[in-house]
């Protein structure tokens, strides 16, 4: 099963790119998290990051980019249907292949998740 968490890319630089994610009532995931109350679950929420992040890469090498490492991360408001998660992803430093990000998720003005992570090739 495959999710794709960037339906459009709002702004697009050699070291960040802000894009939207739309949650709607259709994603699947939502009809278990959680029954009658669904919201979108964070690690949807790390992985919209962790999409634009791979999106930032595609000129620096053919990947896959898989995520090696995930430092400070923390959830704030949580994403309903019919909201919109605006992701922005900077690229922080990059050294041995790595490449280390600052991520930040906000829904209606709200921080929903941010933190820092690592990307690196698949091996």
């Amino acid at each position: 099963m495959r999710f794709d968490l960037v339906d459009q890319i709002l702004e697009r630089a050699d070291d960040r790119i802000v894009t939207v994610k739309n949650v709607t009532a259709a994603e699947e995931y939502l009809g278990d998290h959680f029954p009658g109350f669904p919201v979108l679950p964070g690690v949807m929420m790390l992985e919209s990051l962790v999409q634009a992040s791979r999106v930032l890469l595609e000129k620096r090498g053919p990947g896959p980019w898989v995520l090696a490492a995930v430092r400070n991360l923390r959830y704030g408001n949580m994403v309903r249907p019919g909201e919109q998660l605006r992701v922005t992803v900077e690229l922080m430093k990059s050294a041995d292949g790595q490449f280390t990000f600052k991520g930040t998720g906000e829904v209606n003005g709200s921080v929903a998740v941010q933190g820092r992570f690592v990307m690196r090739a698949a091996q």
